[in-house]
């Protein structure tokens, strides 16, 4: 059976990248969000194995969005996926929950390698 994957990100071209990456593998896109308020309010019904999070999106970011998913699903899996790259964020990630983060631009292997270590 496949994960179900919500994928959080306001970029069409992530959206087409990670559905171009997972075909194949054990991984569907069960849900695309385009901004953390609609990550939060669809994350109950969707009910996804895996959640990869952007940070930097229009209203909410990512960042607060994922804090505010895991305060009231404390079982969510969130791997951050992000160009910004900085020590700073990765702490403030890991702080807040996150099970892993991937930099953009990303290849196969990478994302498949944290999703494993996310979902184990």
């Amino acid at each position: 059976m496949s994960k179900r994957i919500m994928v959080v990100d306001d970029s069409r071209l992530v959206r087409v990248q990670l559905e171009d990456l997972l075909k194949g593998t054990d991984y569907e896109i069960a849900a695309y969000c385009r901004s953390g308020e609609d990550a939060i309010a669809r994350y109950g019904e969707v009910k996804p194995d895996l959640v990869t999070m952007d940070i930097i999106m229009q209203g909410m970011d990512g960042l607060d969005a994922s804090e505010m998913i895991l305060k009231e699903h404390p079982e969510a899996k969130i791997v951050v996926v992000s160009s910004l790259a900085y020590d700073d964020t990765f702490e403030r990630a890991r702080a807040i929950g996150a099970k892993g983060f991937v930099d953009k631009p990303f290849h196969k292997e990478q994302l498949l390698g944290v999703f494993e270590q996310a979902l184990s």
